[in-house]
């Protein structure tokens, strides 16, 4: 049964012409950034429903389409936080409001939000990702919503991203341990279906190799991006009959739980434990030991994740672009280093 004209919304209009609710409004305002292709496929779905030009402007005029979504994977991460008050600092100059969601690092939420996201027809979504996996983004990837991925990538997904060089970052934090003379560096990083965990890996692995030092499978641990994942991880490595003489951390919440567990062992560092951790918080410098880590910057990730998006609302059908800014590795007390 044909739906009523009363009924009809950007939302169904959108769905028939198989758009975003924001490439509807590009067209019903004349905008010239939507491709032929898609303003024909409009105009014929707004035509097929009586869809009213009057009702379209209603809808406008109370701001449906000046929305742009920001899923982050854990808002209490001071990393996140830092990417927010850059893209923040972008929006506040632009037409759009800012709609956050945070997914506390499970896929199930993530999900949640997107989905809501999409019914809002925001104009546009910035997102942390937190799932590895297709079958979490198939609804976003039809949405036709322009979208930009920050800190972290998904192959199943193909948009702009920005990101750190993480390989580059862990790399050079293994080789700072190595030339202080260190041979059982153990690492502690994040869930492996999560892109900077790969690549903090891949780092650290062939910083070894290029070093010479084998690689040992019992030195590495992978848990959660919290802190509770950092000291289980500790403790099992320190659980081992023999320890790591030195240690590189790829979370900040993790290096948290990390210290919580070599405090209770009464580890010195760095004379027992030689450490680098990636992120530089506040914190770090107020430790009996201050942090030797790479920072980040989390800062001109957001701006440039915001700045993208933008520009990719404007400009649909230009190549994908992928930003990737470097870490700094600052030298402190805690790999025992005299610099």
């Amino acid at each position: 049964m044909r739906k009523k004209k009363s009924n009809i919304t950007i939302k169904v209009v959108a769905d028939r012409a198989g758009v975003s609710t924001a490439t509807v409004s590009r067209v019903i305002t004349g905008s010239d950034v939507v491709s032929p292709r898609r303003r024909k496929r409009v105009d014929r779905a707004i035509k097929e429903l009586g869809y009213s030009p009057n009702r379209a402007a209603r809808e406008l005029r109370i701001g449906a389409v000046l929305k742009i979504g920001v899923v982050l994977s854990d808002i209490q991460n001071p990393f996140f936080t830092g990417c927010l008050a850059g893209i923040e600092s972008v929006l506040q100059s632009s037409d759009y409001v800012l709609i956050l969601g945070n997914s506390k690092e499970d896929p199930r939420i993530e999900k949640m939000h997107l989905n809501s996201l999409i019914s809002d027809g925001v104009g546009g979504i910035i997102l942390a990702l937190t799932s590895g996996y297709d079958d979490c983004y198939q609804d976003l990837a039809k949405s036709d919503i322009p979208m930009v991925a920050i800190d972290r990538e998904s192959k199943y997904l193909l948009v702009d991203s920005v990101v750190i060089d993480n390989v580059s970052a862990s790399f050079q934090a293994t080789e700072c341990l190595a030339k202080l003379g260190h041979r059982r560096i153990g690492y502690i990083g994040g869930p492996l279906h999560i892109s900077t965990s790969q690549e903090r890996l891949k780092g650290y692995k062939e910083a070894l190799t290029n070093l010479d030092i084998p690689i040992e499978d019992d030195l590495i641990v992978n848990g959660q991006y919290r802190q509770g994942g950092g000291c289980a991880a500790m403790e099992e490595l320190l659980n081992l009959p023999e320890r790591p003489t030195a240690l590189l951390i790829a979370n900040n919440l993790m290096t948290l739980g990390a210290l919580e567990a070599i405090y209770q062992h009464d580890i010195q560092i760095p004379e027992a434990l030689a450490l680098v951790a990636f992120d530089d918080t506040p914190w770090n410098i107020a430790l009996k030991t201050p942090l030797t880590v790479i920072a980040q910057p989390t800062y001109q990730l957001g701006e440039f994740a915001a700045k993208l998006l933008l520009d990719r609302i404007k400009n649909p059908d230009q190549p994908l672009q992928k930003i990737m800014l470097k870490g700094e590795l600052i030298i402190r007390d805690s790999c025992g280093s005299k610099i």
